[in-house]
């Protein structure tokens, strides 16, 4: 048998089997059972407009405050990382590691219950608003100072030495030159990372939130203990993938324009 009649043969196993599959699961799945749990009109009908209104503009507000402070920490991190300096390297690559290895859930645990045993009598602006955004940025920051990091190593070393050659001192090129260049590189990354955080904003719901400030995940536990049904469970799923998908789309769409470019 030649090779060419092998894997013709191997991939109709394939789609054979994946067919048995899917009509297996059709077939003895309980359609009835699952659309009660799962797509019950009434319950999902109560999530509204609250759904949005609320708990997803919250979502939507962590995630971008979340960002924000990550950027701005990554790209110290990163410049620190970098730094010929032996301390600062030192300060940096001790930060990456333990913020890389540590679960994020245990970082808002101690921002959230830590912070206020540690300090007596003091808060972070903002509330839990501003508790999340530290939270999700001290996460954000290790992972995007090694993609800041390669971002600026990828510039080319002779954007340097012009800026050097043209009287511009380390730092403004550096602020000039090498990060304008070396941001454009990394954007699907950090694209990326944006997605990863409005995922990450589900671990809120450990720190005490009110009414006023549920995100989706919260709103739909607590909707669904209410009802003793899924359906709400269900749908701040579906609100999730309204908002990952287009970004998941547009990070595919800037890795080929980046190709594109290169």
């Amino acid at each position: 048998m030649s090779p060419r009649r092998r894997r013709t043969i191997t991939r109709a196993v394939q789609y054979a089997v994946l067919v048995v599959a899917v009509l297996l699961a059709a077939t003895l799945a309980d359609w009835g059972q699952l659309q009660h749990q799962f797509l019950d009109p009434s319950v999902a009908r109560r999530m509204f407009p609250g759904m949005i209104t609320t708990a997803l503009v919250n979502t939507v507000i962590y995630t971008l405050t979340g960002f924000g402070v990550g950027l701005v920490l990554g790209l110290v991190i990163a410049l620190m990382r970098l730094s010929s300096v032996a301390p600062y390297r030192w300060l940096a690559s001790i930060y990456i590691e333990l913020f890389r290895g540590l679960p994020a859930l245990l970082i808002f645990i101690f921002i959230g219950v830590g912070v206020p045993l540690a300090f007596p009598g003091t808060a972070l602006p903002g509330g839990v608003y501003g508790q999340v955004a530290i939270a999700l940025g001290l996460v954000a920051a290790a992972y995007m100072a090694e993609t800041i990091r390669a971002g600026i190593q990828a510039v080319p070393r002779g954007q340097m030495e012009a800026a050097r050659t043209l009287g511009m001192s380390r730092t403004l090129a550096m602020r000039s030159i090498v990060i304008p260049q070396a941001f454009r590189i990394i954007v699907p990354p950090l694209t990326n990372e944006l997605v990863l955080l409005f995922k990450d904003s589900s671990l809120v719901l450990f720190l005490g939130v009110s009414l006023e400030t549920r995100e989706l995940t919260k709103f739909g536990r607590d909707l669904a203990g209410e009802t003793a049904n899924s359906t709400p469970i269900f749908v701040a799923g579906l609100c999730y993938l309204l908002v990952t998908v287009p970004l998941g789309y547009l990070v595919r769409r800037l890795e080929a324009r980046h190709a594109k470019a290169r």
